[in-house]
Order: C-alpha cells, then sequence, then structure tokens
C-alpha cells in the first residue's frame, strides 16, 4: 500500500524498505538524466550502512554529512538512517568554520563525505565511493540494528540569536506523522514526480526527499546551476514530468516572472504547487492564477517550522482569495497537528485578537542539542498541558476558523526561504575589531527583492570598508545571512528604555557603499546599459565599470534577475554562469560591447 496513514508508528527506512520491496526496478533518483532504481539505492545505502555500523553508529548517534546535491546524497541520508543514526545534513556552499562549529556542536564524530580536503575537525571522515566494490555479501542486505520512532532522524541546524546556529533534534516518529497527516490530502502516488530544489540543509528538503521515497514516487534533484535559473527549471518540470513542486515564494517570483514574460507552454503535469519558507500572500500568485487557474496545478500555501516538522498547517490558494491579495492566510493545522494563540501572559485570546502561536500535535521535536535551557523556554506545557512550540509568530484566528499570519514577534526574519536570527548576524559584525556596535534589519522596499541592512558604529574615525566587512562575516556566515548594505553611524537611536529604536533607524541608503574599487564610470552602450540594470535592481543610484556586484550586496536570485533584464531590454547575451565567473560590467558587458547598438523594447 502506497498511502501512509495518519498515526501511523514506523521508521522511515522502514517505510522506504516497503517501496523496495513493492517496486524495485521504479526509478527512485534521477539527476541529469542519470536514474537510480530503488533496488540500486537501497543496495547502495545498506552497503553504507555496515561501514557506519562498523564505526560505532547507532540509535541516537549523529553523523554529519557533507555531499553535493546528487542521486549519491539521498545514499548517504538513508545509509545514516539505516544504520540507526540521525543525519547532520551540511550545505557543501557554506563556510567551512560555520560547518565545523555544526559537526563539533552535534556531537557529530563521523563525517560522510564526497570531498576529501574538507573534514571540518572531524578524525574520521567516511568518503561515500560511488562504486560498488564495497557492497558485497551480506553488505547487500540491511544491518540488524533496533531504531524505534522515538530515536531521532536527523539534525538540522537554523540561525541562532546568540550569533551561533542551534540543532533541532527531529525523530522519525515527527517526520512519519508528517507524512501520514498529507499523504490522503494530497493524494500522492507512485507515478508522481517529485523535485529535490530545497538545500539539503534546509528542512524542505525533508518533505520533498522522504515525501517522494516513502510514496514509490520518482525524485528529481535539481542541480544548482538550474536552480539559478528560472528558463532552464521550467525546462526541467516540463522534460521530467514532474507533477509535485515546492518552492519558496522568492524562487517562485523569479518562475513566475519568466512565465508570463517568456509565455512558455505550460507544464501540463503539474498537478501540486506548493509554498513554504516565507510568508506568502494571494498578491504573491495572483497573475499566476490569473494566466494558469488555481486546479491545475492546485497551489498550497504551508506554514511550517523547523521544530515542529517542515510544515505544521496548509491551505489551498484560489482565485477568490484575490479579494484579500495581502493577507497571508496559513490555514488550518495538519490532522494531529495543534495551533493554540496565547497573549504575552499565556492567556487565549478571543477570535479576531491577535495572539502568539504555539504549535503542538506529532511534529513537535525532541528539542535542541546541548541547550536545555532554550528547549525548556521555547518548548512548553500548554493550558491543557500538551507540549507546545512558541513559534514567535503572530496570528489571529479568522472568523471562518482559520488561521492568519501577521509577522514575527521577535527579532527573527524570513529571507529567500531561510529563518535569519538577525542577533547572530549583529554578533558576527560586532567581532570585528572596527565595529563598536550593530544592529540589522530587513528592508523589504530598497530594491528588487528585500535585503538584509546593517547599521554600525565603528570604534574608532573610520569605518571598515563593506568588502572588509563581508569578508569577515563570510568565514563563518552563509552568504543568504550577508547584508546587502552597511550605513555607518554615530550612534544608535535607542527608545526611552534603552532599546535600539528600529523606526528611528535612517533610510537605507540608495548610494553606491563604498568599495576598495575606486569608481569609474561606464562609456559604451553595452557598458551603460548593464550599469543601470545593476543599479536597478541592486536599489542603488549608480554602479562603477569594476564593481563587483556580490561585494554590492548581490547574490544568486538578483543575478537572475540581471540576465533576464539584459536579455529582455536589449537582448545582451549575458549568462547566469558569466555572471559568477565575471561579476562586474566591464567583464559582462565585453562581448555584449561588439553586438550591434540595439533600441530598447517597449
Amino acid at each position: 500500500m502506497t498511502r501512509l496513514e495518519p498515526g501511523l508508528r514506523a521508521c522511515v527506512h522502514e517505510l522506504f524498505s516497503r517501496q523496495v520491496h513493492a517496486r524495485p526496478d521504479a526509478v527512485a533518483v534521477t539527476r541529469d538524466g542519470h536514474d537510480m532504481t530503488y533496488r540500486d539505492l537501497d543496495r547502495r545505502a545498506n552497503g553504507l550502512a555496515h561501514r557506519l555500523r562498523r564505526l560505532g553508529v547507532g540509535p541516537d548517534v549523529p553523523v554529519a554529512v557533507c555531499v553535493e546535491r546528487s542521486a549519491e546524497a539521498v545514499v548517504a541520508l538513508l545509509g545514516v538512517l539505516k544504520a540507526g543514526g540521525a543525519y547532520v545534513p551540511l550545505d557543501p556552499e557554506h563556510p567551512d568554520d560555520r560547518l565545523a562549529f555544526v559537526c563539533g556542536d552535534s556531537g557529530a564524530t563521523l563525517l560522510v563525505t564526497d570531498q576529501r580536503e574538507r573534514t571540518f575537525g572531524i578524525a574520521r571522515p567516511v568518503l561515500l565511493d560511488n562504486s560498488d566494490e564495497e557492497i558485497s555479501g551480506e553488505d547487500v542486505q540491511p544491518p540488524p540494528v533496533e531504531v524505534r520512532p522515538e530515536h531521532l532522524a536527523y539534525i538540522i541546524y537554523t540561525s541562532g540569536s546568540t550569533g551561533t546556529p542551534k540543532g533541532v533534534m527531529v525523530e522519525h516518529g515527527n517526520l512519519v506523522a508528517l507524512l501520514g497527516s498529507t499523504s490522503a490530502r494530497f493524494d500522492f502516488r507512485p507515478d508522481d514526480v517529485w523535485t529535490l530544489f530545497a538545500s539539503l540543509a534546509f528542512d524542505v528538503s525533508v518533505w520533498e526527499m522522504w515525501g517522494a521515497l516513502l510514496h514509490g514516487a520518482r525524485l528529481v534533484v535539481v542541480p544548482n546551476e538550474v536552480r539559478r535559473s528560472p528558463a532552464a527549471f521550467h525546462t526541467l518540470l516540463a522534460r521530467e514530468g514532474v507533477t509535485v513542486v515546492n518552492l519558496t515564494p522568492a524562487a517562485f517570483r523569479q518562475l513566475s516572472r519568466y512565465d508570463e514574460e517568456a509565455a512558455p507552454a505550460p507544464v501540463r503535469t503539474l498537478r501540486w504547487l506548493v509554498f513554504a519558507g516565507e510568508s506568502l500572500t494571494p498578491g504573491m500568485v495572483g497573475a499566476w492564477m490569473r494566466r494558469h487557474g488555481d486546479e491545475q496545478p492546485a497551489l498550497v500555501n504551508m506554514y511550517g517550522i523547523t521544530e515542529t516538522t517542515v510544515h505544521s498547517t496548509w491551505r489551498r490558494i484560489t482565485l477568490a482569495d484575490l479579494a484579500e491579495p495581502e493577507a497571508s492566510l496559513i490555514g488550518r493545522p495538519l490532522e494531529n497537528w495543534t495551533a493554540v494563540l496565547l497573549g504575552p501572559q499565556g492567556e487565549s485570546v478571543a477570535p479576531g485578537e491577535p495572539g502568539e502561536l504555539y504549535v503542538g500535535g506529532a511534529g513537535v521535536a525532541r528539542g535542541y542539542v546541548g541547550r536545555p535551557d532554550l528547549t525548556t523556554a521555547r518548548f512548553v506545557d500548554g493550558p491543557d498541558g500538551a507540549r507546545l512550540y512558541r513559534s514567535g509568530d503572530g496570528c489571529l484566528l479568522r472568523p471562518d476558523g482559520e488561521l492568519q499570519y501577521l509577522g514575527r514577534l521577535d527579532h527573527q526574519v524570513k529571507l529567500r526561504g531561510y529563518r535569519i536570527e538577525l542577533g547572530e548576524i549583529e554578533a558576527g559584525l560586532r567581532g570585528h575589531p572596527a565595529v563598536h556596535e550593530a544592529v540589522v534589519i530587513l528592508d523589504p522596499d530598497g530594491a528588487a527583492e528585500p535585503r538584509l541592512v546593517a547599521y554600525l558604529v565603528p570604534t574608532g574615525a573610520e569605518a571598515p570598508a563593506p568588502p572588509d566587512l563581508r569578508a569577515h562575516l563570510s568565514r563563518t556566515l552563509p552568504e543568504y545571512m550577508l547584508p546587502a548594505l552597511y550605513m555607518v553611524l554615530d550612534r544608535l537611536p535607542l527608545t526611552p528604555n534603552g532599546k535600539v529604536d528600529v523606526a528611528a533607524l535612517p533610510a537605507a541608503s540608495a548610494e553606491r557603499p563604498e568599495l576598495f574599487t575606486p569608481l569609474v564610470a561606464p562609456s559604451s552602450p553595452a557598458q551603460q546599459r548593464l550599469a543601470e540594470i545593476f543599479a536597478e535592481v541592486l536599489g542603488l543610484d549608480r554602479v562603477g565599470l569594476d564593481d563587483d556586484f556580490f561585494e554590492l550586496g548581490g547574490h544568486s536570485m538578483l543575478a537572475v534577475q540581471v540576465a533576464a533584464l539584459a536579455q529582455e531590454r536589449w537582448e545582451m547575451p549575458v549568462s547566469l554562469r558569466t555572471i559568477f565567473d565575471a561579476p562586474t560590467v566591464r567583464l559582462l558587458a565585453a562581448e555584449a560591447d561588439a553586438a550591434p547598438v540595439l533600441e530598447a523594447r517597449a
């Protein structure tokens, strides 16, 4: 049987084994046209599991995994589970110092990796060999190990307000409950085709990967270069016949814009378009629904938290919702999940009144690794004694019984699908010897996309240059946590009670920041046009010929917009890869400058 029932007590790898027995020759994972069947995936994961068992892995033992997103990554994660361990996913694109902290904090003494040169201080790396040389005899079968639903399946790290990430411990029972509560509601089938779009260190990947494999479906790994190109991603969806896709609203905006401007043929196979990771309003998907309707695919907004196992509520978004385009509607709890709204003192709030959302039920995780005080503060007993997770999100209960999301109540934000504690960035800035004080905000209005803006007070008369600050932060923070703009103040404005008065901070400047590179004006038509596009996308008044796009605050999603605007307005041959390899106006314009001058499109 494919459908997973709510309340099912089982472990993730046990449910995968059912699919292996039911459809061993069906394709489990596809990457770049290469397929791996359920039998082959099971066989290779069993081989790795035996190696890990011989190294002491068992129930609740954390194992770090740093593997490029591929079929081999799925082998690695499944192999850890089959050995009884809990996988700790590391994103290879994150800084080594951050990954070393995660390994040490989680207690992982083993690292499964496909990169010999990066071990993050772990003495016993296990190189993931993609050959079958070590898989023979009894290693073809899973190793004998007793794992119960109460044992850990994975530990995922999220941003921490104290300046260091914190690890969330999620059990097999939590994850199986999530899939059991969504299986029938979404009518997941063995003939579905899912995408693995998210980073393995982002918990939406848990839903994508195991949602596909525990239903006997096919999982298509989306390569990084395809994730960054809406046109390539749309082509992949159509070529692979994808039926279930999960995106953050930020990633969807890029796909929707391409869909609107290039007008490709619709992906007829797509059944479900699921949004997660950021606040979604109907207005964000209005243009898409007016072109494609709201049935094929169906659009679903899913609210969730890492501490409550990816998703907690769900709601279909329909054309009728466009009557309230700015209302973030998150619907009702999943089966076996609960949602409670409480006031500042833990009191109940009336329908229609704002309160803090507490989430309970089968998805509530075990807690934080090595942080008993924080676990006690965030995982609390509700009015009826049930264990609840205190989300920090403001919501209200509408007359129709559905929840409406109002925003954060603390110093946390979500950007491009990632949960970010602004305090962690601020702590990183204060660690720079030339920074006395710092505060970081999310500015939603200053550029083509929301951006992080840092306000800092220097320790001396001379403030550090933005490239210096960016390099300093890059040693410990991933790219998505780097501020796009740094503003220097004599002092931070304070409220009467001594807290930073965020409302009194000056508006984010549109002036070009100070760089190590001198400002050189563009001269040729191609240079001028690219400089204008850079400035528009970055929200700056001007951009110099040799300014680095990423030092100016650019990132991968903004690079997508540069490439699209260059093609749309001027038919310039600017590729996304070129922007990463040569991120200046001079280098990007070198080829386009030799092309005939084109008039801007109307």
